[in-house]
């Protein structure tokens, strides 16, 4: 059959797949289309890098196999972006900073090489925070630019994982690879409207879903870890199932859940996202999902002090990097010396001088544990399922093009973004829980608003079921109009 433009732009990575795998499409043909797609939408600058010749390529090997052939791989011609702190062979990997610009590594990260080895097809690199140290995505490296939201070209896409995000939400591309530390793939997935997720980290080591250890440039060894992000829970599924080397779990059904409403993470939150996010709540409640109101009023400060595990891993981790990488500078402090974006510059000062390593050993080993047993309590205690909250306070915020980022009012109260975006998400990700972040809807001014679903540690597979069953109530947003 002939696909139309608009027809291959509206496919799931679910359904890209059955196509292509039937035959029914090209593989060519689908990524010659988002090719031309993020040509189109250049002005995003959703990506840093196109392999248009690696792509058409690799397509082309997918359409020459046997239908048994390419019924065999699970991805089979799925086009899927990757974030540019992910190492991929071929394509730089710069960490949006102009000391890596030009820096190309031997070896792909194992989530890239198990997405490869399913099928799956590299469209390019996306943009992001300069060296992930940001929400924004306001990066003001020379060869990156801004990542500007598909809903408003003039409101950040949050971040450091926007151009991933922006990439999926533009139809630029059906899924994507980017990374989270403390809200950087559910950040920006909540403020273009697609779905982000987060797999467990735990223990770092057998809790740990995705090993990508010195293959993905670090902030901290304890809770980086790579995540997919797509339109649909389901399409994350998929990319979790062939990373993780798992099967998807069937959706649950909706009266069976119990669920877990955190109070200081709906606290304080804009009116507008409020408005969204408990319609969508009493929605779910009316299919029969049983809500528990939950105090954790300690969860917070219990996090505040486990501050300094990524401040003090910083340092270590990126000069691992870059000597097990080859990377052009092997120093953290050759490459904070062409640091572009300020709010970077600013942050490198700290990371440089270090103060934070004499409360390092107690934030790792007393209140890490201590916040981890704070969430294992409220699980176990409460019977539940699952924790839900709005991923962030506030949607999309205005682009500052001079600093990188600035001041925001949050009930007339200003914060630095980094804090107001970063409440909600960064204390699951400092006790390693995994964490999906899905549309809820969009605010009266047709801007989307993310919930979060957390789960204990090691219950990736439950939480997709259960973040599908919400999306099959709560439906997908309506494409940005571009």
């Amino acid at each position: 059959m002939a696909w139309t433009v608009d027809e291959q732009l509206a496919l799931t990575a679910s359904e890209a797949v059955a196509a292509i795998q039937a035959g029914r499409l090209r593989a060519t043909d689908y990524v010659a289309t988002l090719l031309a797609r993020a040509a189109a939408l250049s002005s995003l600058n959703a990506l840093v890098a196109l392999d248009m010749e690696g792509a058409l390529a690799h397509a082309q090997r997918i359409d020459a196999l046997t239908p048994a052939e390419r019924a065999a791989l699970p991805l089979a011609g799925l086009p899927v972006v990757v974030k540019d702190n992910i190492n991929t062979v071929g394509l730089s990997t710069s960490g949006g900073t102009p000391a890596l610009a030009n820096f190309t590594p031997k070896r792909n990260a194992r989530s890239v090489q198990r997405l490869l080895d399913a099928g799956a097809i590299v469209l390019g690199k996306a943009n992001m925070h300069e060296l992930a140290c940001g929400i924004t995505s306001t990066n003001l490296a020379a060869h990156c630019g801004p990542v500007r939201n598909p809903y408003d070209p003039g409101l950040i896409p949050g971040g450091s994982s926007g151009g991933s995000a922006v990439a999926v939400a533009a139809r630029i591309a059906p899924v994507a690879l980017g990374t989270d530390t403390s809200g950087s793939n559910r950040i920006p997935a909540a403020l273009t409207g697609v779905v982000g997720f987060r797999p467990s980290v735990g223990n770092g080591v057998s809790e740990r879903r995705y090993h990508d250890r010195d293959t993905v440039l670090p902030l901290s060894h304890t809770r980086d870890t790579v995540g997919p992000l797509a339109r649909t829970v389901a399409d994350v599924a998929l990319l979790d199932a062939v990373i993780s080397a798992e099967p998807i779990l069937p959706p649950v059904a909706l009266d069976q859940l119990r669920i877990g409403l955190p109070a200081p993470l709906w606290d304080d939150l804009e009116p507008t996202v409020q408005a969204v996010a408990r319609a969508a709540q009493h929605r779910l409640a009316a299919a029969g999902v049983s809500f528990v109101e939950l105090d954790m009023r300690d969860l917070l400060a219990l996090h505040e002090q486990t501050r300094p595990i990524v401040a003090h891993e910083m340092l270590a981790d990126l000069r691992a990097w870059l000597v097990a990488n080859d990377a052009p500078v092997q120093t953290v402090a050759e490459l904070a010396a062409s640091i572009a974006s300020p709010d970077v510059r600013d942050i490198f000062r700290h990371v440089l001088a270090d103060p934070f390593a004499p409360y390092y050993r107690d934030a790792l080993t007393v209140w890490r544990p201590k916040l981890q047993q704070y969430y294992a309590a409220a699980f176990t205690t409460q019977r539940l399922d699952a924790l839900l909250f709005p991923t962030t306070r506030l949607a999309a915020v205005p682009l500052d093009e001079i600093n990188g980022s600035s001041m925001v009012p949050v009930n007339g109260t200003a914060f630095d973004t980094m804090s107001a975006y970063l409440r909600n998400t960064e204390p699951s990700s400092s006790a390693g829980l995994p964490g999906l972040s899905l549309p809820a809807g969009l605010t009266a001014d047709g801007l989307p608003v993310g919930i979060e679903l957390d789960g204990p540690v090691g219950s990736d597979r439950r939480l997709l079921a259960i973040g599908i069953a919400f999306e099959n109530l709560l439906g997908v947003l309506a494409p940005p109009t571009i």
